[in-house]
């Protein structure tokens, strides 16, 4: 996975969007207000940060050196993958997936609704 295919996945969400409230080379990916992916998408070495739920959290630590706690973030919540060919895409297409879910799922009922979540009763 690269930085474009990074960006597109992460905006191929229902109402996900790109923001830039840490400047202008960390773009924060966004549903409802609420961030759930955060990469310097130039960087030499790529990375995205990403929400979990804290034991799976530490679960994808220990099964992966590519997964570390997340870079200036609730390293309880927040995993970091580095991008270094090391997990499969469709690993890390999850782990994305994921983290807009768990996102999605806390933000109010009717906005579930309105972003088309499947997570709903």
């Amino acid at each position: 996975m690269n930085s474009v295919e990074l960006r597109e996945r992460c905006l191929s969400f229902a109402g996900a969007e790109e923001t830039f409230p840490f400047g202008p080379k960390t773009s924060v990916f966004k549903v409802g207000g609420k961030m759930f992916a955060l990469s310097q998408l130039d960087a030499v070495s790529l990375r995205v940060s990403l929400k979990c739920e804290p034991r799976l959290a530490e679960a994808l630590r220990g099964a992966h050196a590519a997964v570390i706690p997340g870079y200036h973030l609730n390293k309880r919540h927040w995993n970091t993958v580095i991008i270094d060919g090391s997990l499969s895409e469709g690993a890390i297409r999850d782990m994305i997936e994921d983290s807009y879910d768990l996102i999605l799922s806390k933000l109010p009922r009717a906005q579930q609704k309105a972003f088309g979540w499947r997570g709903i009763d």
